[in-house]
């Protein structure tokens, strides 16, 4: 959303990621004027919500252009180990997922999944399998990283 507005001037209305409010609506009309402009079949968009350096909500949302659809991951209460790859972790999660005919609301949770345990290691790289990404893209819904 950040890229959005300050490259194209697209912006989220009623949001301030800083103190830790996201307004989906306003996440939708960003995606859908970014797919608008360049034709994108999926727009994805990682949604942090900052409460310090180290804890952050963490999601994401995924628009389905063919089908209209707006996807929205689980919420993940983070304590963050290590930024770094974190947004290789979930566009790679994405891509994944979507090349193995995932649907639009699995792929977001799969990618998100993968990326949330990515925050939990140290490094560049997520040394994660795709059973601990599955297990968590799947469970029980509390949100909570168990490393």
């Amino acid at each position: 959303e950040e890229d959005a507005k300050d490259v194209f001037g697209i912006e989220a209305e009623a949001t301030d990621i800083y103190g830790g409010k996201l307004n989906h609506d306003g996440y939708k009309s960003v995606a859908k004027q970014l797919a608008d402009k360049f034709g994108f079949e999926y727009v994805a968009i990682t949604l942090r919500e900052s409460r310090s350096a180290f804890d952050n909500g963490w999601s994401a949302m995924l628009y389905n252009v063919a089908n209209d659809e707006y996807c929205f991951s689980k919420k993940y209460d983070l304590h963050i180990i290590d930024r770094v790859g974190g947004g290789d972790s979930f566009g790679g999660g994405l891509i994944y997922s979507l090349l193995n005919g995932k649907s639009a609301q699995a792929a977001v949770e799969f990618a998100v999944a993968a990326s949330a345990l990515k925050h939990s290691i140290e490094g560049d790289y997520n040394m994660v399998t795709l059973a601990e990404v599955e297990k968590l893209a799947g469970g029980d819904g509390s949100g909570r990283i168990q490393r």
